[in-house]
């Protein structure tokens, strides 16, 4: 182990050597080390090399740009609170990522995305530290956005950051004013894989649990979208459709009568299956909601039997007529 130690700071001690290719080979063996051998990541942030490692973040060698941010997802995994109390690390993250689409390596932009996520996955109290850094959510939110350059993986990690964000209730005001609302929805729509249409539906359903969702929403066409995917002949998974369902009671609960009524036009024809498949076949939390969402929608015309969900044959008429009374 103290060979270990001798080498690590070593190598940390050539990170600020005035030769880029001592910076480089320093930089290298430090993501290897960090990957391949867990108990070397407290030495690497105790030996100093944190700062040193986001000061990299803003090279412009991409190779210089990619190791840098390796690392530091190697060391997110387990020295979280290291990094986050190192003035600057944030902001250096930040730089990577807003720079997605023109100077930063694709590779680290993926890795710092992930290197949030990671940050955020146990740790509550470093959500609204987060989610603070504007900079961060509307890069991470852009990406989406740019769904069409972005490579799978990143967008996926731009997703699971943007999820861990947004389980702080108060970062969801910030990523609606941000524009996340028309980007997922754009994403949704657009891209149709099932892991990326699954993620974000994650992500859509954490929104929707916000004062300020039923308008965002509402401007987006978001309610058809999500009734769209509980309709059972679009064969979306049943994550998409339970996170689809969780998204409509959160909108629910936040909103009221007046958007529970929009959610029942909405969900008129051919949502309601979806949600009773849900209801039946979704995991214990899925068919809770599910259950829940029904009882809202349809009041006294929902019962259900054994756990089968049986939907009245007035349901759709009693749809209308509410609609039009709320409308008028």
């Amino acid at each position: 182990m103290d060979t270990q130690r001798r080498t690590i700071r070593s190598l940390v001690s050539k990170l600020s050597s005035v030769s880029e290719p001592a910076r480089v080979d320093a930089l290298c063996q430090l993501r290897l080390m960090s990957k391949e051998d867990p108990e070397t990541r407290p030495i690497i942030a105790e030996a100093g090399a944190i700062p040193y490692i986001a000061e990299t973040l803003y090279s412009s060698s991409h190779t210089s740009q990619e190791n840098a941010a390796a690392t530091l997802l190697n060391l997110s995994i387990s020295e979280k609170e290291p990094l986050m109390s190192t003035r600057g690390v944030l902001d250096a993250i930040a730089h990577v990522i807003s720079h997605h689409a023109t100077t930063s390596s694709a590779a680290a932009v993926q890795s710092a995305a992930a290197a949030i996520h990671s940050l955020l996955s146990s740790v509550d109290s470093y959500r609204p530290l987060v989610g603070a850094k504007r900079e961060i959510v509307y890069s991470l939110i852009d990406i989406l956005r740019c769904h069409v350059s972005s490579p799978p993986r990143t967008i996926k990690d731009a997703l699971k950051a943007l999820f861990a964000i947004a389980l702080h209730p108060l970062n969801r005001a910030t990523m609606i004013n941000l524009g996340a609302v028309p980007a997922l929805f754009s994403l949704v729509v657009k891209d149709g894989r099932v892991g990326i249409v699954e993620d974000a539906t994650a992500v859509i359903a954490q929104v929707a649990g916000c004062e300020d969702a039923a308008e965002a929403f509402r401007n987006a066409g978001g309610l058809s979208f999500l009734a769209d995917l509980l309709d059972l002949a679009t064969a979306a998974s049943m994550r998409t459709k339970e996170n689809t369902v969780s998204a409509l009671l959160n909108l629910v609960r936040c909103g009221g009568e007046k958007v529970a009524a929009d959610v029942r036009l909405a969900t008129v024809f051919g949502a309601l299956d979806g949600i009773a498949d849900v209801r039946n076949s979704g995991s214990g939390k899925g068919k809770n909601k599910a259950a829940e969402l029904l009882k809202v929608l349809l009041g006294e015309n929902y019962s259900s039997d054994n756990g089968n969900v049986m939907l009245n044959s007035d349901n759709c008429s009693s749809f209308g007529s509410s609609r039009n009374h709320d409308s008028e």
